[in-house]
């Protein structure tokens, strides 16, 4: 696949660009920013000098003198580098150090507040149907993602399966986040059920038989790695006694169809409409992440049971949104957004759907789900 321009916008000042691996931070950097100086910790012998004497960043740095952009690629595998970077930047007011990272954990143990304010905080998402415009295909982004190294795969299903062994070998257990790799195992194939749903973490402690400390622990795990967020509730001016606990997912449709297994009293749609709704939750945390910074991506349900899948609210921007997997709109499917209008009429609602119509009823908007997708830009 040809290099495919991303929607994500580069900084003038210091940054740091976190996002799972293999989401194209290192591709966007490099053709953002092709004269900068370029440190790769990935590659061993550099790793090994940078970790064994962080103070030879500053020697490096001062070696090039008209350098502009310094690039520390993977940042958290020698997070003691921030100290020297902080007085890098109070030294030397014009240059600017752009750090990319796919673990928050370090960074967040090792004082990434050094900076405080001094490098802004972004994130890379998988690819946005908008960018891959008439390359994106609904079906195989629910089977495979769209994680940029899986789709530029010759064979996405093979990768995607792979692309998953790795971050088990190579994030999780060489970097000690657990001992017990069989534990976490199971736990990543019970918490699959979880996605797109709320996050009921006894169960899935007794699903994978570990103590619930363990599995908050492991849930954790895959947060710091950026491999799976938390939706909150939506609660302002409820009036309305709401959920208290939030929605779970995986930061890709491929990923959670890759560790969700499929038994015999499995239906085909239950595992197609959490990966519907998946891959919409995706694109709308990517495009707040890129275009609407000043909002932020909610669910809402009742205590009656009525259910909004996202609420996308902030500044001038307020969207109810209920997916649905299926090709038709019975008048249920539009119950609970009509339900919404009373308690918040300035919202705009839409229903996502399988079908191939754009509707409009009781005033809420009927999409079909690749020409929402593909709005979102």
């Amino acid at each position: 696949m040809e290099l495919i321009s991303r929607f994500i916008k580069a900084e003038k000042q210091s940054f740091f660009l976190l996002g799972p691996r293999g989401t194209g931070k290192s591709t966007f950097i490099q053709k953002t920013f092709p004269d900068a100086l370029y440190i790769d910790l990935l590659l061993p012998d550099i790793f090994r000098n940078y970790n064994a004497r962080p103070e030879r960043l500053l020697e490096t740095v001062h070696a090039h003198k008209n350098i502009k952009t310094v690039v520390v690629d993977e940042i958290q595998k020698a997070p003691q580098l921030l100290e020297v970077v902080h007085s890098l930047i109070e030294e030397k007011r014009g240059l600017q150090f752009v750090m990319t990272g796919s673990s928050a954990r370090k960074l967040r143990r090792t004082g990434v507040n050094l900076l405080g304010g001094r490098a802004l905080m972004k994130h890379m998402h998988p690819f946005m149907a908008a960018e891959l415009g008439s390359k994106f295909i609904l079906e195989k982004a629910l089977q495979s993602g769209l994680v940029p190294v899986v789709m530029n795969s010759s064979d996405p299903m093979p990768a995607l399966h792979a692309y998953v062994d790795l971050y088990l070998r190579e994030e999780v257990l060489t970097e000690g986040l657990t001992r017990n790799i069989g534990s976490f195992s199971r736990f990543l194939e019970a918490v699959s059920f979880s996605h797109g749903a709320v996050l009921n973490i006894s169960n899935v402690a007794r699903e994978c038989q570990v103590e619930r400390k363990v599995v908050e622990g492991y849930i954790v795990i895959l947060e710091d790695l950026l491999l799976a967020y938390r939706i909150p509730v939506f609660s302002k001016r409820a009036k309305r006694a709401t959920a208290s606990h939030p929605k779970f997912f995986f930061f890709d449709a491929g990923i959670y169809s890759a560790l969700r297994p499929s038994g015999p009293l499995d239906s085909p749609e239950e595992k197609s409409g959490a990966a519907l709704e998946g891959l919409v939750a995706q694109h709308l945390k990517a495009w707040i992440d890129y275009r609407n910074p000043a909002c932020q991506l909610y669910y809402m349900r009742t205590s009656a049971g009525s259910e909004i899948d996202f609420v996308v609210y902030g500044k001038n921007l307020f969207w109810a949104i209920e997916v649905k997997n299926s090709a038709t709109v019975h008048p249920q499917d539009i119950r609970a957004l009509k339900a919404f209008k009373d308690d918040y009429p300035e919202a705009k609602r839409f229903l996502v759907y399988r079908g191939k119509e754009k509707l409009i009823r009781n005033g809420i908007y009927i999409e079909p789900c690749t020409d929402f997708l593909l709005k979102l830009k």
